[in-house]
């Protein structure tokens, strides 16, 4: 598997690359390495542990709980829940671990080990590092000290997990959903339960799609990576609007009543005008990845507001939030952080709060979503090329700045070097399909001839 942390955690297909060994041993060095580091000092460590609905998270679930067992932790199992349930009970329940076995939105045969240190946040690089080291070492034949007797750690279930994260999400919202029919997508995935009951609580009439996982089905044609089925079920039941999760609900994707996707970048420029508004849209900033699209920015800065732009993955947009007191980040794949509330993306707490602000303004999802106009995007990849050399060409550099130059304020170039394949890919938006097109081939074709 080469390096076994991503940016999201451990991630491979189960059984074969994320076995339960490897499952068990990460735990053991994730115990170690929290108790070098004196995370544990002067108490006896509890580990809170949650999966999505995988048949293979039975097992890994296992094998996480026997290996931090054995190293001493004492484990609360709070079953299928999403992701930012899990991190958000790591927190309430004061425990030094969290560990969350998913693998999002990837197809049922993968899944993935995620931990979260005390208070629920991600670790942090070192430590995932170091975690990666001391399995390696013992994993080679170093025996690992371990406890005996009484100091060996007890597991039980945690029961009440589910009403515990639901009413923190209810408590969250600003005003009731009465009146609002809401579709939910939940991707036979770990908010099957959660999400229409955090809905209905919070007054919504709630129609469920995607609610049934089996262990197999997660993901399979439904969900935030496949909106059609929400698309259809929102227009024949005539909906305000439909809300789409990923496996394990970390993301939040909508339709609108004609059903229309509502991106992630739409999301987030809805929640940061209805947070302006409610005074805790801190510093007035949005933060967003680079892939964001043109539209988005644009939208901002027409409403007098901020935007700050990181590399792609959730986690550097959190890094930021975290580091400037910002409020509110996200990305275009419907990742949406809303620090107050959680320590990471949340997709149940997302749509909710969409859900609030159509409640509240009384005008409808589209409407409000009009914010901001998406920019045409058009996205190549060309693989079989130096992808080192993407900054270094002087003929890319001249390319690009002719395509720049023509594009003009409203469209823009990205290129993005793969970071494990000998790949580039080339983004360019504009206010015009065709140009898009036309200029994204131009670059390719510069890129191959260049780097090729």
């Amino acid at each position: 598997m080469g390096r076994l942390f991503g940016t999201d955690g451990v991630r491979g297909v189960a059984n074969a690359d994320l076995t339960a060994e490897l499952a068990l041993g990460l735990s053991v060095a994730a115990a170690h390495v929290l108790a070098e580091a004196g995370t544990f000092e002067g108490h006896r460590p509890v580990a809170v542990v949650g999966r999505d609905p995988r048949a293979s998270g039975e097992f890994l679930e296992a094998a996480v709980v026997a290996g931090l067992a054995s190293a001493g932790v004492d484990v609360l199992r709070v079953g299928v829940l999403p992701t930012p349930a899990v991190a958000h009970l790591t927190g309430a329940l004061g425990a030094d671990l969290g560990v969350m076995l998913s693998a999002s939105h990837n197809a049922m045969p993968d899944n993935g080990i995620k931990f979260f240190a005390r208070g629920g946040h991600k670790l942090a690089d070192e430590l995932e590092d170091r975690i990666e080291s001391v399995y390696d070492e013992h994993r080679t034949g170093a025996p690992w000290q371990r406890p005996t007797g009484s100091g060996v750690g007890r597991v039980k279930s945690y029961d009440q997990g589910l009403d515990q994260y639901v009413a923190h999400l209810i408590g969250v919202l600003p005003n009731r959903l009465d009146g609002l029919k809401i579709v939910l997508d939940e991707a036979h995935g770990a908010a099957a339960r959660v999400s229409p009951e955090a809905f209905a609580r919070a007054g919504a009439e709630v129609i469920t799609i995607g609610a049934q996982p089996d262990g197999l089905n997660i993901n399979d044609g439904c969900g935030s990576t496949h909106l059609e089925l929400l698309k259809a079920a929102v227009v024949e039941h005539k909906a305000d609007f439909g809300v789409a999760h990923d496996g394990d609900a970390d993301r939040c994707l909508a339709v609108d009543h004609t059903g229309a996707e509502i991106d992630g970048d739409q999301i987030l420029a809805v929640l940061a005008l209805a947070m302006r508004e409610h005074g805790t849209l801190r510093h007035d900033t949005v933060v967003a990845t680079v892939m964001s699209n043109l539209g988005f920015k644009l939208a901002m800065e027409g409403q007098g507001l901020d935007l700050v732009q990181t590399a792609v993955g959730d986690r550097y947009v959190l890094e930021s939030m975290k580091e400037h007191g910002f409020a509110l980040g996200g990305e275009q794949s419907g990742h949406v952080i809303i620090l107050d509330h959680a320590t990471t993306g949340d997709g149940t707490l997302t749509g909710l709060l969409l859900a609030a602000r159509v409640a509240e303004t009384g005008r409808s999802l589209a409407d409000l979503a009009s914010v901001m106009e998406r920019l045409p995007q058009v996205l190549i990849n060309v693989p079989d090329v130096d992808r080192t050399r993407v900054k270094t060409s002087a003929e890319l550099t001249a390319a690009v700045v002719d395509a720049e130059r023509e594009l003009g304020s409203t469209g823009r170039v990205l290129l993005r070097p793969s970071g494990t394949e000998p790949l580039v890919r080339v983004m360019v938006e504009a206010a015009d399909i065709e140009q898009a097109r036309s200029v994204a081939g131009r670059l390719a074709d510069v890129v191959k001839s260049a780097l090729g």
